[in-house]
């Protein structure tokens, strides 16, 4: 569609048309990708971490802007201009399992940590550095680990979701589970972070995608559910024969993209979903 000028005394107006095309993004966005942890197999050293910052008599937490110190000087190599991402180790802080299996397969799959943020060293001590904290997902705080920044490998999207097939057969692929998501919620949708129990070891690289399904009538969920739902409902009709998640159709409920693989756990953007998602959903690569 062509643009209109309207005349507005000596003010002139451009209104751009109302059928631009909108462009899909082509890979996951900076925060998306920093900002999105991982589980690794083992724990990330800790030998580097923050100690403290400016003005730390009044502040607890840090963000962009602020000035951090962190244990790494001259005498570890430390030099102006060198980054580190600032990440933390992190459970479920309730204890609380939403399904049955979650509490087995989180330390299986491995150790979570959270992205933070990255800082800049801006002057170095001999056992000390004054970082400029640059980005920040989250607040940085006294005792999260300082590691050497490295960039992250840029996935790349497919197609638009108008090629996904809610009917999708069996990939005959791994199958595994979302155990966990970020901050330790227990559903979400598209553009969520999910972690599951797959990973370099069972084949998994760094822009696969996933599938996300489940079944009727499992019953893992530690949510109130009634028994037998699936196929009856007295005054709502009934089967004459009963009916268990082996005997219907799986519901595919969506996909996302591997952002980063750790030996047995893999951090997956959600890219789209039909409806919400939830740990103890299963997953398949495609």
């Amino acid at each position: 569609m062509r643009a209109k000028t309207f005349y507005l005394g000596s003010l002139v107006l451009i209104a751009a048309g109302t059928c631009a095309a909108q462009v899909s993004p082509k890979a996951p966005s900076y925060s998306e990708l920093y900002c999105s942890g991982q589980v690794v197999t083992p724990k990330l050293p800790a030998d580097s971490y923050l100690i403290s910052g400016e003005q730390s008599k009044e502040k607890l937490v840090f963000a962009t802007g602020d000035y951090v110190y962190i244990n790494h000087g001259a005498t570890k190599g430390a030099r102006v201009g060198d980054e580190f991402l600032i990440m933390r180790e992190v459970t479920e802080p309730l204890k609380v399992s939403w399904n049955k299996w979650q509490k087995k397969l989180t330390p299986a799959m491995g150790t979570i940590y959270h992205d933070l943020g990255r800082v800049r060293i801006v002057n170095v001590l001999p056992k000390t550095s004054i970082a400029e904290v640059v980005f920040a997902c989250d607040y940085l705080q006294r005792g999260d680990l300082a590691r050497p920044f490295q960039e992250r490998p840029v996935p790349t999207f497919k197609e638009a979701p108008s090629t996904f097939d809610q009917f999708a057969p069996v990939s005959g692929k791994p199958v595994a589970m979302i155990v966990q998501m970020h901050d330790f919620v227990q559903g979400g949708g598209n553009g969520s972070v999910v972690y599951v129990n797959l990973g370099i070891r069972q084949g998994v690289k760094i822009g696969d995608y996933i599938r996300a399904f489940r079944y009727q009538g499992t019953r893992a969920e530690f949510t109130y559910q009634t028994e037998g739902f699936e196929y009856k409902m007295y005054g709502f009709g009934s089967t004459p024969v009963r009916y268990t998640w082996e005997d219907l159709p799986r519901e595919v409920l969506g996909e996302g993209i591997v952002l980063r693989a750790g030996d047995n756990g893999s951090v997956v953007l959600l890219t789209y979903t039909r409806r919400d998602v939830y740990t103890g959903d299963y997953i398949e690569l495609e």
